[in-house]
C-alpha cells in the first residue's frame, strides 16, 4: 500500500469513527427515561423548575400550553397522584412533589404523603389552563406566583429544552429558539443504509448502558401491563386464545407496556424521540423476538440499534409531535430491528421500512390515551408484514401512493406528509378534543 492509499485509508476510518460517535450521541440523546406520559411529566418539569426558581410553593400557576400539548395530556393518569388525570394534575405534581434536578424523571419518587398534597394543593391552589399559539408546536409556559413574587419558564420543540427561566424582572436563562433539535446532534447523518452499517461495527460498550436500560425497563412495564388491569387490556385481548404465538406475543407485549403507561403505571420507560410509546413499539417486539428465537444478547443490542436509529430517522422528518401517529414510525423501527437480526441486509431493513410505510401511514394522532395500545399492535403487525413481504419477494413500488423509488425518498415524503400536509388535520382534531 502506498502512502497516498494510506492517508485514504485514514480519513476513511476517522469518518467512520466520527459518524459512529455521532449515532452513539443521537442514541444517549433520544432514549431517556422517563416516568408516565411524557407531555404531562414535561410539563411537571417546567412547573417544579418553576416552583424551585420561586424559592416556594406557588399558590397561583397560569399554564399555556400549545394545542399538541392539550391533546397529549387530556386523557393520561399522571403517575404518582392517586389517579389524577390532566394538564393541573401535572403542574401540581411537579410543584408539590417535583424534583428538579431529575428532568423526565421528576415525580419518580412521590411519597404517599405528597400524592394527598397534590389533591389537596389542587383544591385551594389557583390553575389556570390557557391554549396558546405561539408557532410551535410543542411548547410549554408556566407562571408561577406567590406574595408578590413570579417565575416563568418556558420549555419549547422538546422536552427537557428549557429556553427561559425568569424569576420576577430577573431573567436567569434565556436561549434562542432553533427549530425542533436546536442543541441536539445533527440527525441528517442518518439514513438506513448507514444505521445498518453503524449496528454491524459498532463498538456495544459505547452504548451499552443505554440500550440495558431500555431492555430492563421497557419489559417491566409490558410485563406489569400483562399482568395487571389497565386501559383496554389490549395485550390480554391478543393472547387470549393464541398464548404461543409469537406474532401476537410481539404486539402483545408492547400493547401491554402501553395501556400501563397510559392508564397509571408507577415504572419509568425509557422514551424514543420524546415519546415513550414510541420508546416501547421500538423496543419490546424486537426483545419479545430475540428472546423466543434464541438469539444471543449481542444479537438482540444491534438490532436495538437498528429498530431505534430507524425510529428516530423516521421522526427527524415528522417533528416531536403531529397528526401522524408516532407509532407507525416505531412499528417500522420494530420491523427493521427483526428484519435485522433474520436477514442483517440492508436490502431487508429497507423493503421492510418502505412496506410498513405503505400499509399503516394513514393513522392519526388523537392524543395519548388507552387507544394508544392498540394503534401499537397495528404498528408491529405493519412492521412484521412488511418483513414478511420482503421475505417472499413481495414489495410495494414507487408510485403506489405516497411510496417513492427507494427508502430514503420514501422516508423524505413521510415527513412532508406529517409535517406539512397533516397541519391542519392537527388542528382540527385539536378543535375536535377542545369542544367537549
Amino acid at each position: 500500500m502506498n502512502d497516498k492509499d494510506r492517508a485514504a485509508d485514514m480519513q476513511s476510518e476517522d469518518k467512520y469513527r466520527k459518524r459512529h460517535k455521532m449515532f452513539a450521541q443521537i442514541l444517549k440523546e433520544e432514549l431517556l427515561p422517563a416516568m408516565g406520559c411524557t407531555e404531562p411529566i414535561a410539563i411537571a418539569y417546567a412547573a417544579a423548575v418553576a416552583a424551585k426558581t420561586l424559592g416556594k410553593r406557588p399558590d397561583e400557576m397560569i399554564i399555556e400550553v400549545s394545542g399538541n400539548i392539550i391533546k397529549n395530556v387530556k386523557s393520561v393518569v399522571v403517575p404518582h397522584t392517586g389517579g389524577l388525570r390532566g394538564i393541573p394534575a401535572a403542574a401540581a405534581a411537579g410543584a408539590v412533589a417535583g424534583n428538579a434536578d431529575a428532568e423526565l424523571e421528576v415525580i419518580s419518587n412521590v411519597t404517599p404523603e405528597q400524592i394527598e398534597e397534590i389533591s389537596k394543593y389542587m383544591k385551594n391552589a389557583h390553575l389556570e389552563v390557557r391554549h396558546v399559539d405561539n408557532g410551535h408546536i410543542f411548547d410549554i409556559i408556566i407562571t408561577a406566583k406567590k406574595d408578590g413574587d413570579e417565575s416563568c419558564v418556558r420549555i419549547v420543540d422538546y422536552h427537557t429544552n428549557i429556553v427561559l427561566i425568569r424569576k420576577n424582572d430577573e431573567v436567569l436563562l434565556e436561549k434562542e429558539i432553533v427549530e425542533q433539535t436546536g442543541g441536539l446532534t445533527d440527525r441528517s447523518v442518518l439514513s438506513v443504509r448507514r444505521i445498518v452499517k453503524y449496528a454491524n461495527m459498532a463498538d456495544l460498550d459505547e452504548v451499552r448502558e443505554t440500550l440495558e436500560r431500555q431492555i430492563s425497563y421497557n419489559m417491566a412495564i409490558a410485563e406489569e401491563g400483562i399482568r395487571g388491569n389497565y386501559g383496554a387490556n389490549i395485550g390480554s385481548v391478543l393472547l387470549s386464545g393464541h398464548p404461543d404465538d409469537i406474532t401476537y406475543r410481539m404486539r402483545a407485549y408492547a400493547a401491554a407496556a402501553s395501556d400501563a403507561r397510559m392508564n397509571g403505571c408507577e415504572l419509568p420507560v425509557v422514551i424514543n424521540s420524546g415519546s415513550g410509546n414510541q420508546g416501547i413499539t421500538a423496543s419490546v417486539p424486537v426483545i419479545v423476538f430475540a428472546r423466543c428465537n434464541n438469539k444471543t444478547h449481542e444479537e438482540l443490542l444491534r438490532a436495538l440499534l437498528v429498530s431505534n436509529l430507524v425510529t428516530i430517522h423516521l421522526k427527524t422528518g415528522i417533528g416531536r409531535l403531529s397528526a401522524y401517529c408516532g407509532a407507525v414510525s416505531a412499528g417500522c423501527g420494530a420491523g427493521a430491528g427483526i428484519a435485522y437480526l433474520q436477514d442483517g441486509s440492508v436490502d431487508a431493513v429497507a423493503h421492510t421500512v418502505v412496506n410498513a410505510i405503505a400499509i399503516d401511514s394513514g393513522i392519526v394522532c388523537d392524543g395519548a390515551k388507552a387507544s394508544c395500545a392498540a394503534k401499537i399492535a397495528s404498528a408491529v403487525d405493519a412492521g412484521l408484514m412488511g418483513f414478511n413481504m420482503y421475505r417472499q419477494g413481495d414489495q410495494f413500488f414507487g408510485g403506489d401512493g405516497i411510496i417513492k423509488e427507494g427508502v430514503e425518498k420514501t422516508i423524505e415524503t413521510v415527513g412532508k406528509l406529517a409535517r406539512r400536509g397533516m397541519k391542519e388535520t392537527d388542528e382540527e382534531i385539536i378543535r375536535l378534543m377542545l369542544e367537549d
